[in-house]
């Protein structure tokens, strides 16, 4: 899989995360994922299509997303509620949206899906693709979380 495709998505998450809900991410080490089970405790999958197919997901620890959506709405989260699930699809679709405009300023032009939200302990992300999955996880102040990017070969 191209790193022109893929990083983009990671610049996204970093800088929506940032100007979103005032969350600084860091990159750790990114590796090839061959299993399904999220690394997160509450996930946003997202299916793209156009010159490249593939999905990309957002896994997010309970103690990092409970901060994010906090610092979105200005109030403490206790729990893993719809209100949670709701913004975890929302960010979902703002980093996808993010990376699809930086990918546009290469000559790369993708449309995306509506996204689904999964939560809950060892819960399962099922990308539909015929490639690599690579997952690059992220840590903050607040906790940890994975961007999973994978798209079909050629």
């Amino acid at each position: 899989m191209d790193v022109k495709i893929i990083n983009p998505f990671l610049e996204a998450a970093v800088n929506v995360l940032k100007t979103m809900a005032n969350i600084e991410a860091k990159p750790l080490k990114p590796y090839l994922k061959n299993d399904s089970i999220a690394k997160g405790d509450v996930s946003g999958i997202i299916g793209i299509t156009g010159d490249a197919q593939g999905s990309m997901s957002l896994s997010f620890s309970e103690s990092c997303i409970k901060a994010i959506v906090a610092n979105l709405f200005g109030t403490p989260v206790n729990e893993l509620n719809e209100e949670v699930k709701d913004a975890v699809g929302e960010l979902t679709n703002m980093i996808c949206g993010d990376a699809r405009r930086r990918l546009e300023a290469n000559n790369i032009s993708l449309q995306s899906g509506t996204p689904t939200v999964v939560a809950g302990k060892n819960h399962s992300i099922t990308h539909v693709h015929k490639g690599p999955c690579i997952a690059v996880p992220f840590t903050t102040e607040a906790g940890d979380f994975v961007v999973e990017v994978a798209f079909n070969n050629g």
